[in-house]
């Protein structure tokens, strides 16, 4: 089951799953991109509205996908809207429900699969966090919050189930992925958001996450200067606070201006849905095919 399946990282992993020749049940909000995602996958692959925050829902599509398949091997989630802005201007429901659906999204689905990966005698929960879910970056606080958390109740799960055998939670941190997910964005900033490079491609986190389904890790990084990042986040936080502002304005809020606005943080948005967000590996957007490539600025 691959829960934001119909976009970016989650739709190129039901792709890889679908082409390996694995059973995919697509979870997300939007019945509408859902069937189309289904049709396009074919492979006789089913469907489940849901949204992660709500647990009654989550554990109707976990209930369906154990009906329909017989069993549910592994579960992939990459569910998590994103807003721009400081910490106080964004708004307090806006922040709520971005953190609600990376840490509550995910303890709800523990609550629904874990009972049945033991019933079965194993199983696989995959989630994707992010780089920003060890580093804190100006103007993305709501986003981080909701990684730092998910990656602390990752952490509680995996040690909480250590000892269970065919029991195995996995985690995997990208770096900037070239999705829709910056396009989706809400943002309180003043500007539109941009994918700050380098970026890579969602087939490349597709393919560590299937990685991990059959030689399970505690965690993945993904992507060139994760590394580096992490080391001047915690190494010199002198530094990097200086230089994270002018950065942040520059390569990930470099977008046109726009009103405050909250993207698909509350419902999903299936026209900018897909599973490439058009961003070049050094972060320009590409403005349309057989085009070059454009800096997008304010």
């Amino acid at each position: 089951m691959v829960v934001g399946g119909t976009s970016g990282i989650g739709l190129a992993t039901a792709r890889l799953l679908v082409e390996t020749g694995e059973q995919v049940r697509v979870v997300a909000r939007s019945e509408e991109r859902l069937r189309r995602v289904a049709a396009d996958l074919g492979g006789g692959t089913t469907w489940a509205v849901a949204d992660v925050s709500d647990p009654d829902a989550v554990q109707a599509a976990v209930d369906g996908c154990v009906r329909e398949h017989g069993r549910l091997d592994a579960v992939v989630t990459t569910a998590q809207p994103m807003a721009y802005g400081g910490v106080e201007q964004v708004p307090h429901d806006v922040l709520t429900q971005v953190v609600a659906v990376g840490v509550g999204g995910v303890g709800n689905l523990a609550r629904s699969v874990m009972p049945v990966f033991r019933s079965q005698g194993g199983g696989s929960l995959v989630v994707v966090g992010s780089l920003l879910g060890e580093i804190a970056v100006p103007g993305m606080g709501a986003y981080c919050a909701a990684k730092w958390g998910q990656m602390a109740l990752v952490r509680a799960l995996q040690v909480e189930t250590r000892r269970e055998r065919g029991v195995h939670v996995s985690l995997v941190l990208p770096g900037a992925v070239d999705t829709p997910v910056y396009h989706l964005a809400g943002s309180y900033a003043g500007s539109a958001g941009s994918a700050p490079p380098p970026i890579v491609a969602p087939e490349q986190v597709a393919k560590a996450c299937v990685r991990l389904l059959d030689h399970p890790r505690r965690a993945v990084h993904v992507g060139p200067g994760t590394l580096l990042t992490r080391t001047g986040f915690r190494m010199m936080p002198a530094i990097y606070d200086r230089l994270a502002g002018p950065l942040v304005a520059k390569v990930a809020l470099r977008g046109p201006g726009v009103p405050d606005h909250p993207g698909n943080v509350f419902a999903p948005r299936p026209d900018g849905e897909s599973e490439r967000g058009g961003w070049t590996p050094d972060g320009r957007l590409r403005s349309g095919p057989g085009r070059r490539a454009r800096w997008r600025r304010r």
